[in-house]
């Protein structure tokens, strides 16, 4: 069985019970004039982990691993989005509103598209989902159970927002998750690192947490 070195310990994996899940790399948190930049964060730090994430997207297809995305977006008329969301903070632009790339966070909208050079690939499972977690109001887990999936590989935004969401849901179903450390990006640094370090805290009682390097190095 492949095994990645990780933190706390090393990883085991089959391919062929193992999805990548690439979580909400949408243009909206990460193009300039999205949602993202609405709320007052610098963008650029999560555009930098585009090109590995798609290395890591190559990887997974050239083994045979499965691949999921997600999107974090909401019908047209609002109806799946709590009025308590929209309306938290003090934003320039909120959900549902008219933005440079169209209406944020609504499904359909060219801002809430996955970045292009990352696009799903035909076969590859979009999953829209209305909060933070992959798993609420989904079908995320039906989907993956009967895949007989076990294990998930994880990368993507916000690290200690959506990632951290839908790994902790994850964990809560039985899965075996291990986050890459690359391939994830906060708006604020000390919330990734400390998010990497809850995951693999107290022998792993997330998951676990490996660089792509060592992901890479883990299949010939």
């Amino acid at each position: 069985m492949p095994e990645i070195a990780a933190r706390p310990y090393a990883y085991s994996f089959e391919p062929a019970t193992t999805a990548l899940v690439v979580i909400d790399m949408q243009r909206d948190f990460i193009e300039r004039g999205g949602f993202g930049e609405a709320l007052g964060n610098d963008v650029s730090r999560l555009a930098a982990i585009v090109p590995t994430v798609r290395e890591l997207l190559a990887w997974a297809r050239a083994h045979g691993i499965r691949v999921v995305h997600t999107r974090e977006g909401h019908r047209p008329d609002l109806a799946d989005c709590p009025p308590a969301k929209r309306q938290r903070g003090r934003p320039s632009l909120r959900i549902g509103d008219a933005g440079p790339m169209g209406r944020i966070l609504v499904d359909g909208q060219p801002g809430n598209d996955i970045v292009p050079v990352l696009a799903p690939r035909p076969g590859e499972t979009v999953i829209v989902k209305p909060g933070k977690g992959a798993f609420f109001a989904t079908k995320l887990d039906v989907l993956l159970r009967s895949q007989r999936i076990t294990h998930l590989i994880l990368g993507g935004v916000t690290t200690e927002v959506c990632v951290q969401t839908t790994m902790r849901e994850a964990n809560d179903r039985g899965y075996d998750c291990l986050l890459v450390e690359d391939a994830t990006e906060s708006y604020f640094p000390e919330f990734k690192q400390a998010t990497l370090a809850m995951v693999h805290a107290q022998g792993g009682i997330v998951g676990w947490t490996a660089a792509f390097a060592a992901v890479r190095a883990s299949l010939p």
